[in-house]
Parts: C-alpha cells; sequence; structure tokens
C-alpha cells in the first residue's frame, strides 16, 4: 500500500482531507490502514487499485472508500476529479465497478448472496479474529487492534460460528486449531 498524502497535515485547503492510496493487493491489513486512515485522521480515500474481486469489494464497502479509480484509468486529470468529488464527500467509482455494487446491494436486500467460502472453512477475516480470541483477547481489543468496530467483531464471529456449526468462541478456536486454520 502506498499512501500519496501525509495524513497529519491539516490546512484550510478542503483537498487536504482526502488521502490517494496505492494499493494493487488488498487485504485484510491494507484496509486496517485505510480505516485508521478515516478514523484517526478524518481522511476521505481514493483508492487506486488493479481489480476488485467479491472479497476486497466487501472490504472496500467495510473500509467505507467511497471512491475507487482503476490503475490502468489513473491519469493525472482522472485522479483529480477523483480527489475533487471525494473532499465534497461524494464517490467516485468506476461504472463496471459501480454496476457490481449495486447488484451486490440488491442481492443482499433480497436475502440471496450466497457466501463464496466453502460452508466448512473460516474466511481469512474470521480466521484472524479467531486467532486474537486464541490469544485471551475481548472483543474491543480485537476491534482495536483490527480497526472495526466491536458489532463488526461480534458479527464477524457469529456467522462463522453459525455458518461452521459452532457452539461458542472456545468451540470456534478449537475447531480451528484442529483443523490446522490456526
Amino acid at each position: 500500500m502506498t499512501l500519496i498524502s501525509d495524513p497529519s497535515r491539516t490546512l484550510d485547503d478542503p483537498t487536504q482531507a482526502v488521502a490517494l492510496v496505492l494499493d494493487h493487493e488488498l487485504d485484510a491489513e491494507s484496509v486496517a490502514k485505510l480505516r485508521k486512515l478515516a478514523t484517526d485522521y478524518g481522511k476521505r480515500v481514493v483508492l487506486v487499485a488493479g481489480e476488485l474481486d467479491e472479497e476486497r469489494l466487501n472490504l472496500v464497502i467495510e473500509a467505507r472508500i467511497s471512491s475507487v479509480v482503476w490503475r490502468h484509468q489513473a491519469t493525472p486529470a482522472r485522479l483529480v476529479k477523483a480527489i475533487e468529488a471525494t473532499a465534497r464527500n461524494e464517490g467516485d467509482m468506476p461504472g463496471d465497478l459501480l454496476h457490481r455494487l449495486l447488484a451486490h446491494l440488491e442481492r443482499q436486500a433480497q436475502g440471496t448472496v450466497l457466501s463464496t467460502v466453502a460452508t466448512g472453512r473460516p474466511t481469512g477475516r474470521e480466521l484472524n479474529v479467531l486467532e486474537l480470541v486464541s490469544h485471551g483477547l475481548g472483543t474491543k481489543e480485537i476491534a482495536e487492534k483490527l480497526s472495526y468496530s466491536e458489532r463488526t467483531i461480534k458479527g464477524i464471529l457469529h456467522d462463522a460460528m453459525t455458518r461452521l456449526h459452532l457452539r461458542n468462541r472456545a468451540h470456534a478456536v478449537a475447531y480451528a486449531i484442529r483443523e490446522g486454520y490456526l
């Protein structure tokens, strides 16, 4: 992840509230950093990305990124347009990504979002949370460490336990260890 902005710098210029981030391989750690930019530094983020599959699109949504520019379309004029829109607290996304996002939201509203993860395998995000649970961290500590809300951590654990038919956190950690995920 490459940040093109000084997050500690604040000026009267509203575009200074915008961080331009280049990230080819968006992962959980990158998303945590993106969230930190938004929460700790009050930045709005323009993400320049190579490609976003469904899992990464979900991470972008969770990080509350409203402006995305495809790397191959990142001309100076295109970046300025995205930064200005973001500074006005508007979103700016490529049409194909917006279409995928709207289709995803429509499926979610209809309750037909299908999991892209096999029923018996925890997601990477679930494993990150379960690993911290196995170290004895509570919900609040996990949320702070991963830059999620406590509600999100509870939701991740609930979804994993429901999908994997586990009774509680201890059972979930034992399952992950027994299956070799942790």
